[in-house]
């Protein structure tokens, strides 16, 4: 049994992605709103997504450009990459865990207030597309 243990292992890491990419998670904002941010980077050069992050009035903006400079900082410190020659490959923004509130409501009853966290990552690619 170990031994089929170690080949699969073994194959995960032989397929794994190589390319260079950063996770932000339990982030305190709604996946919906940060999808909107990201739609408007994804396939762009990791210079003009820099430069589109910093002029957009989004809270989502402010998380984004510390996740897309991780990125660009692991491919340069890790692989080797130059920072001019990467772009976004691939961007997406998934549910965290949602922190359930109550707010009290007329006659006695309530109502439930979600309060939704995200894990955005972020993939980029060398060859400038």
């Amino acid at each position: 049994m170990a031994k089929r243990l170690r080949e699969k292992s073994a194959a995960r890491k032989a397929n794994a992605d190589k390319r260079p990419q950063a996770t932000a998670r339990y982030i305190r904002i709604s996946p919906d709103k940060v999808r909107i941010v990201l739609d408007t980077i994804r396939g762009e050069s990791y210079i003009n997504a820099l430069a589109i992050l910093k002029n957009t009035s989004k809270a989502a903006c402010e998380p984004l450009i510390k996740v897309l400079n991780s990125a660009a900082a692991n491919a340069e410190n890790n692989l080797g990459m130059s920072k001019s020659d990467l772009y976004v490959a691939e961007c997406y923004a998934n549910a965290g865990p949602i922190l359930k509130r109550v707010m009290p409501r007329a006659k006695g009853s309530a109502a439930r207030i979600n309060k939704r966290t995200s894990h955005i990552t972020v993939i980029l690619d060398g060859a400038v597309k």
